[in-house]
């Protein structure tokens, strides 16, 4: 079945309720997945995110795509509760092929403006424990009923590649941990037949972000001329594609451990987002940085947040060393130490 390559294929994605959890979920059943659907939102439940969708929604979304989706209401913070849903799709289909982590829910939790030292640590904990923990819960308890079977994938939904900073210190410790989740699970798995790696949307159209813009899934161009990036954004039935085809992938295990963008894998897997685009956010910014980096006279306000974040993310990097320098220059930051700065002596040496 060409145009359903995992039909008989059992996925659970844990954080189905929107954003890229639904578009991940919808694909899969696209891709002929039963798909079990996991949140915290079900019918006749208040939404911590203050939001309306629920994981029936999802699920009955999934059906509509061509899978079967199931929908289950689950806080995967609680073990109990997790392992019991694990034991459920063992008795139930007798195999599970793959596992999506992208329980997330940070959003209204991370203070943009608030340095280290001005955190809630009881909202740490609780970011902590929602986005962190509840994964590794997850994945511990699905491992071995992949294991068993000797094949399976882990996909942990995460925000980027760099390893510089992400601009807020809790949200910079999530994100950064989920990366190491893939990575180091993937060690762990070695032998097994199972594969962990980390996934990463670009600039995601999910429900919250089209109302923000207020716009829909239809009229989305309509928000470009509030922000320019915009254009480059992407629904997240792409990211969704993007877990279908590693999942289809008979070879996947050669991608253990690695922090995959889907715009990547659009090209690498010959598919496009929903209205035939293949979008490019991340070359995005990297050439506006850089033109603005170049660009004589001084930055706006803006500008000089959009040159420092690219900084951030790429200072660390040595491949990027001579993109980081010009940032760098460009914003006077040419006294950092040796730990936020660029490697200098890299740089006279080469």
């Amino acid at each position: 079945m060409a145009n359903r390559p995992l039909h008989g294929k059992v996925a659970l994605v844990a954080g189905a309720t929107r954003g890229a959890g639904r578009g991940i979920a919808c694909m899969l059943g696209a891709a002929g997945a039963v798909v079990y659907c996991t949140g915290r939102t079900g019918e006749g439940q208040s939404s911590p995110m203050a939001r309306p969708e629920t994981i029936e929604e999802t699920a009955a979304l999934v059906d509509g795509h061509g899978g079967e989706g199931v929908a289950v209401r689950r806080d995967h913070t609680r073990e109990a509760d997790v392992a019991a849903l694990i034991a459920r799709i063992e008795g139930e289909r007798g195999r599970l092929d793959i596992l999506v982590n992208d329980i997330w829910g940070g959003d209204p939790m991370v203070d943009w403006s608030a340095k280290f030292w001005q955190l809630d640590i009881g909202t740490v904990r609780a970011l902590v424990e929602q986005a962190i923990l509840s994964h590794l819960i997850t994945a511990r308890h699905a491992a071995p009923l992949m294991m068993r079977q000797g094949s399976g994938l882990i996909v942990e939904v995460s925000d980027g590649h760099h390893d510089g900073y992400r601009g807020q210190l809790l949200y910079d410790l999530v994100k950064n941990t989920v990366n190491r989740l893939g990575y180091a699970m993937a060690w762990d798995l070695i032998g097994t037949g199972v594969t962990a790696l980390a996934l990463c949307p670009g600039f995601l159209r999910s429900e919250a972000v089209l109302s923000h813009f207020g716009v829909s899934e239809a009229n989305w161009r309509d928000a470009v001329a509030k922000d320019p990036f915009f254009a480059e954004s992407e629904s997240p039935f792409f990211v969704g594609r993007a877990v279908a085809a590693l999942a289809a992938d008979p070879d996947v295990r050669r991608k253990a451990g690695q922090v995959l963008f889907a715009a990547d894998l659009a090209h690498e897997y010959d598919f496009t987002d929903i209205d035939g685009r293949r979008p490019a956010f991340h070359p995005m910014v990297e050439r506006v940085t850089a033109e603005l980096a170049e660009r004589s006279g001084d930055l706006d306000r803006n500008e000089r947040f959009l040159v420092l974040a690219r900084y951030m993310q790429i200072h660390r990097e040595p491949a990027q060393a001579d993109a980081a320098r010009r940032l760098a220059a460009k914003l006077a930051l040419e006294d950092l130490g040796p730990g936020l700065g660029t490697d200098q002596a890299r740089l006279a040496a080469g």
